[in-house]
């Protein structure tokens, strides 16, 4: 499996993200639902987008972590903020946690979420080499 990130000189380079992703070769697809800040006894993380998006990420990667992945194998990112929120905040928390792997990345905002508590919530693809 090969994943090449695209990202073509007539479009804008970012350090955070890339315009495409293509992977090739034998591989599995894990899709990774909506991961919030919740600790491991489903009680949300105080302190605002920071915290939770810091403890978001943390939970993805522990999904990936279970599938044999990490952060190199996410091909697509989709972060959802509540309205309102400060992106610049929750990007350098997650910088923190997910270091500089720049996928493919949306980053959206909601009204609210279905538990009035959360702020953000992080969903991913992941494409993991197939074995043998």
């Amino acid at each position: 499996m090969e994943i090449t990130h695209l990202n073509p000189p007539s479009l804008h380079r970012s350090p955070a993200f890339s315009q495409g992703v293509l992977v090739t070769g034998a591989h599995h697809t894990l899709y990774v639902g909506g991961q919030n800040g919740v600790d491991a006894e489903g009680v949300v993380v105080e302190g605002g987008l920071g915290p939770q998006t810091r403890r978001a990420m943390q939970n993805l990667l522990a999904v990936l972590a279970e599938a044999g992945a990490d952060q190199t194998n996410v091909v697509s990112l989709t972060i959802t903020l509540v309205a309102g929120a400060d992106a610049t905040e929750g990007y350098q928390a997650s910088a923190e946690v997910w270091g500089r792997h720049a996928t493919t990345v949306q980053v959206i905002q909601v009204a609210g979420f279905a538990n009035p508590a959360f702020v953000v919530e992080v969903s991913a693809i992941a494409a993991i080499p197939a074995e043998g």
